[in-house]
């Protein structure tokens, strides 16, 4: 057993919020640790919960990290320093913007000899001014760090090559792309009219509405103003649809309050709230919407079209490459309300 040990290779998983290691870590944690010689560790915010729901042979490590630009940001990178510094990693590999600034300066202080930044996004994407200057510093310096940039689409890594954020000759896709692909075990088309039933029951939904969806957070960035204002706009008109919006409801600061309110206190708007059987969702809706600034690839583009759901996406690196146009949805200007509303 003690040699077993001694041939592991050492790996460690870093996120900002133990959430994307759930969504996009996790089972391939456990594949590795079934089919492979390696040690694991997690490296993210605290989290008891996911801490107590953890396989024993993942080792976890909290680092409190705030969100945005602050002198914390030092602590959390010096405190990855020394857990690297004790632990000898083989391999970092770390994605969130945050947690991979912190990981990627730590892991070259500490010379860990593979650095892999999952590139799951470019946050400079939907600033403007100064913030974008900064920003875009920041994910070349990260890039530069890394021993390694895996893109999770190939539109980011052509955009990252015209950006100059690394050569050429750095950064690859696995695949056709996606954080971690699809579990078609749980996203099963045959369960479609099942849970479509038991979905429009729940919300009281007639069989024969026009159901729209959006999955994930109210945020400015992921087009939720234009996505309130296309809304509101068709309801003038039509009195058959509705939109369900799946995922956290609190407004984080940066939608339009007068939408968001309006959103609230609209029958057809409906607040489903965060589940973790979104396939269930997909199924009781019609068309999928993203209209987002900035993706890294847009996986429940993938898992909607995987319930058979054509998707309406922003023409931005990453959505785009999830979908096939005008076959399995359609494209509209980032940021243009009028084409949504059309296309939907």
């Amino acid at each position: 057993k003690e040699k077993q040990l001694n041939n592991m290779k050492k790996i460690c998983f870093i996120t900002t919020i133990s959430m994307t290691l759930k969504a996009f870590v996790l089972e391939t944690a456990k594949y590795l640790h079934e089919n492979g010689e390696f040690d694991i560790s997690f490296i993210c915010n605290y989290d008891r919960g996911f801490e107590n729901s953890l396989p024993d042979y993942i080792h976890y490590y909290p680092v409190e990290m705030e969100r945005g630009i602050s002198l914390g940001g030092i602590k959390a990178m010096l405190e990855m320093k020394k857990i690297f510094d004790r632990e000898k990693f083989d391999i970092i590999q770390y994605s969130t913007p945050n947690a991979s600034c912190y990981a990627a300066l730590a892991g070259r202080m500490a010379n860990i000899p593979v650095r892999l930044y999952c590139q799951w996004g470019i946050a400079y994407v939907g600033f403007h001014g100064i913030k974008k200057e900064i920003f875009k510093l920041e994910e070349k310096m990260v890039c530069n760090l890394s021993t390694w940039v895996e893109p999770d689409s190939f539109g980011n890594l052509k955009f990252s090559h015209q950006e100059k954020l690394y050569p050429e000759n750095k950064g690859s896709v696995i695949w056709n792309g996606s954080a971690s692909g699809v579990n078609i075990d749980k996203f099963d088309i045959d369960n479609k009219q099942i849970w479509r039933d038991e979905i429009r029951e729940k919300y009281k939904i007639p069989n024969d509405a026009k159901v729209f969806i959006f999955v994930g957070r109210v945020t400015r960035d992921k087009g939720i103003n234009e996505l309130f204002a296309a809304t509101k706009k068709l309801l003038t008109k039509y009195n058959d649809i509705y939109l369900l919006m799946v995922g956290p409801d609190e407004n984080s600061g940066t939608v339009n309050e007068q939408l968001y309110d309006w959103s609230k206190n609209n029958s057809k708007i409906i607040y489903c709230g965060f589940t973790n059987e979104v396939e269930k969702y997909l199924a009781a809706s019609d068309v999928y919407l993203l209209p987002s600034y900035r993706e890294g690839f847009g996986s429940a583009v993938v898992e909607a079209e995987a319930m058979g759901v054509p998707v309406i996406v922003s023409d931005i690196p990453g959505p785009t490459d999830a979908m096939k146009k005008d076959s399995t949805g359609i494209v509209v200007s980032k940021g243009s309300v009028k084409e949504l509303a059309i296309a939907m």
